[in-house]
């Protein structure tokens, strides 16, 4: 705009001096009679009155367009010198103006991590960026509060259910170490301390699914293809059961995060790929998880065969309680929250899971983790 400006003011002060200098009017007098001598006009010897009218009309008229030259030069030198610093002055200006933008934008990209607890904040005159910033902070507040009361429920909800579930645990167990119990009373003690193994194992989870939803502060450094070890020898045996063979390249990816959760992404997928595999009594199973370091990040892949899984159901497996065209009910095994605390605990930690459906049957997990 200032730049703008300035070529129309170069243009009119050009056409208002070109039109009050008249370059080739006549001149305002006329020699009649006498001597005329000049430094700057090239004057003949002798000239008669006429001759010397002309050649001085002829130097006037060159002297006027020298002097419009010489404006149109020094003016674009001092249009020049103007745009450098009116971009100098709009950049800097720009910047002022735009910098609340800038930390608005920057809070919201930190608040998209999760971290709700940062704030603008902003300083200054109450205008309209003032007002968007408090508003935004007045959002924030209402999301932290929702968030924090949401995981305090499910925390403090697990936390109360496992005391209760513990002493069932223990009398159930002093029960079955009787010997003189009869086999009906054994049996009947061995389904409870199944369904109360179910129940332990939900509440642990959702206590895991709340905690996992929150950024980790300490974090050490974890090598994946440890990780993915130990995750294969607790599945190990369940595999050899059903006849599904674990196999895989594991390379070493350090990352740095909680080992205990980063290992139950890989107990969970792990197991999902051995229990919900080729059926039992089919051969060709297998489970392949490997481990690299590729392009900065950390990746942990998890493919198995078995059934066919359609493209449109893949986001469906994610949600707790959900399993493939089923909801709470299907495997005797888990409660449904595997692929959800996996998914929260790859956030938690800056990466994400990503399931594809694997050609022939089955899936291809990926878990991809910020080094």
């Amino acid at each position: 705009m200032f730049l703008i400006a300035g070529i129309l003011l170069l243009s009119i002060i050009y056409l208002l001096a070109a039109q009050a200098l008249n370059v080739g009017s006549e001149l305002p007098f006329k020699i009649v009679e006498g001597r005329v001598a000049s430094t700057v006009c090239n004057l003949p010897p002798n000239p008669s009155a006429d001759d010397l009218n002309r050649a001085m009309g002829a130097c006037v008229n060159e002297q006027r367009q020298h002097a419009l030259d010489n404006l149109l030069s020094r003016s674009l030198l001092a249009l020049l010198g103007l745009a450098v610093i009116a971009f100098a002055f709009g950049y800097a200006m720009a910047g002022r103006v735009l910098s609340p933008l800038g930390r608005i934008t920057r809070t919201a990209r930190r608040v998209a991590g999760t971290d709700l607890s940062r704030r603008i904040e902003l300083d200054g005159p109450d205008d309209e960026l003032k007002e968007l910033s408090d508003t935004f902070d007045e959002m924030l507040d209402r999301l932290e509060r929702a968030f924090t009361a949401q995981q305090r429920f499910v925390g403090n909800a697990s936390h109360e259910l496992r005391t209760p579930l513990a002493i069932n645990r223990t009398l159930l167990e002093v029960h079955l170490s009787d010997p003189g119990a009869p086999p009906e009373l054994h049996q009947l003690g061995k389904t409870l301390l199944a369904t109360n193994e179910r129940s332990e194992q939900l509440v642990e989870g959702l206590l895991l699914l709340a905690r996992s939803d929150n950024q980790i502060v300490e974090r050490k450094p974890v090598d994946l293809a440890e990780v993915a070890d130990r995750a294969v020898d607790q599945v190990l045996a369940e595999a050899d059961a059903k006849g599904v063979e674990i196999r895989g390249e594991r390379g070493a990816a350090v990352v740095q995060g909680n080992g205990v959760l980063l290992e139950r992404i890989a107990l969970n997928l792990v197991q999902n790929a051995v229990r919900y595999n080729v059926p039992g009594n089919e051969e060709g199973g297998w489970v392949e998880v490997t481990t690299e370091a590729q392009h900065g990040q950390a990746v942990l892949v998890v493919s198995n065969t078995g059934p066919v899984v359609p493209a449109y159901e893949i986001d469906n497996l994610f949600e707790p309680f959900r399993r493939l065209r089923t909801e709470r009910t299907g495997s005797d095994k888990g409660v449904g929250l595997g692929l959800s605390i996996a998914r929260s605990v790859a956030r938690a930690h800056g990466g994400r899971i990503i399931a594809e459906p694997r050609e022939g049957g089955g899936l291809v997990m990926r878990v991809t983790l910020p080094i």
